[in-house]
């Protein structure tokens, strides 16, 4: 997957509603009653709660830069979405059991911290209000960095923030700019990352004389996926890994243009979140580096599909999407 290199400057996100994404994902209806899925690199995944999770053993040295209330408590306290996601964080075949990357990943760095993960589901809203108020130690739900948000939280980042053109299969249409959107009929989720980002692209193209986007809003993947297959949409804009999962186990559509969170004036990346200054991300980033650089991570992100959303190094607090003027 290649990111196209064209100029817009992306339109920043707002400190606490967007993200790459977290409205739920048809996927998880396409799923029902399956033991296993297709991955969009081809991998057959399970889909039961016997996961058989990639594990990876503890690291003394990166164990004890902890804070010392985590290590004495013997848990690593992780928000997550509320399992709607897949292939990033869905429900196993039990709905009950939460499976999915970014699960994957967080044990991975418990495992390396010598910590017990307990994975917390809650509505995105409450991922920051638990991380607020000390709840949670740490969020692994596909968070952008934006300068906005680094004023309250630490970032060491895990993937790459690649959002993704949803059509229907068959067609000639692609997507690689902001010019390529003009005239047609395109969904997203209200008070994301990518409505900011179709937002800013159909301003400029106004501005540049060509024919207006027609923004429709959903939030539910049953409600956009259906005007998506009666063509009441021409495109969905979402999270790449959602979409192309999802485009994998229906077979109806396909994923007909990619482009960074970030647009062209940073490269958008997901991130391991902390409230700021508790101390905790110096040792989440050594511990994410130690799964990239032992292979771990790498073997998490192709069981899942997501091979090229990989970063080579985690980062603490990179630069992140600019803050709206």
């Amino acid at each position: 997957m290649s990111l196209p290199r064209r100029t817009l400057a992306a339109a920043a996100a707002a400190l606490l509603l967007t993200a790459c994404g977290s409205a739920s994902t048809g996927a998880s209806a396409d799923l029902a009653g399956a033991k296993s899925g297709t991955a969009p690199n081809g991998v057959t995944i399970n889909l039961t709660p016997d996961q058989h999770r990639v594990t990876t053993p503890e690291v003394d040295a990166i164990a004890a830069l902890v804070p010392e209330e985590i290590r004495r408590r013997g848990t690593l306290q992780v928000v997550d979405s509320l399992g709607t996601v897949p292939p990033l964080d869905f429900h196993a075949t039990d709905d009950r059991t939460i499976i999915g990357a970014e699960p994957d990943l967080a044990h991975l760095i418990g495992n390396v911290l010598g910590l017990k993960v307990e994975l917390n589901p809650v509505s995105w809203e409450n991922v920051f209000v638990g991380l607020d108020s000390g709840k949670y130690d740490l969020g692994i739900t596909n968070i952008t960095v934006t300068e906005a948000r680094k004023e309250k939280y630490d970032f060491a980042t895990y993937r790459l923030d690649v959002l993704g053109f949803e059509a229907r299969k068959g067609g000639s249409w692609r997507v690689t700019g902001p010019k390529d959107v003009a005239g047609h009929t395109i969904g997203t989720s209200s008070g994301t990352n990518q409505e900011k980002l179709l937002v800013a692209w159909n301003d400029r193209n106004v501005r540049a004389g060509l024919k207006p986007v027609d923004i429709k809003y959903y939030q539910n993947s049953s409600d956009y996926y259906l005007a998506l297959s009666s063509g009441r949409i021409d495109a969905w804009l979402g999270p790449n890994p959602t979409e192309a999962f999802h485009a994998a186990q229906t077979g109806e559509t396909e994923v007909i243009g990619t482009y960074s969170g970030g647009g062209t004036d940073v490269l958008g990346k997901i991130a391991a979140t902390t409230k700021k200054d508790n101390g905790l991300v110096k040792a989440v980033n050594a511990a994410i580096n130690e799964i990239i650089r032992n292979g771990t991570y790498g073997q998490v992100l192709k069981r899942w599909g997501l091979d090229e959303e990989a970063v080579r190094t985690s980062e603490i607090n990179p630069p992140g999407l600019p803050k709206t003027g």
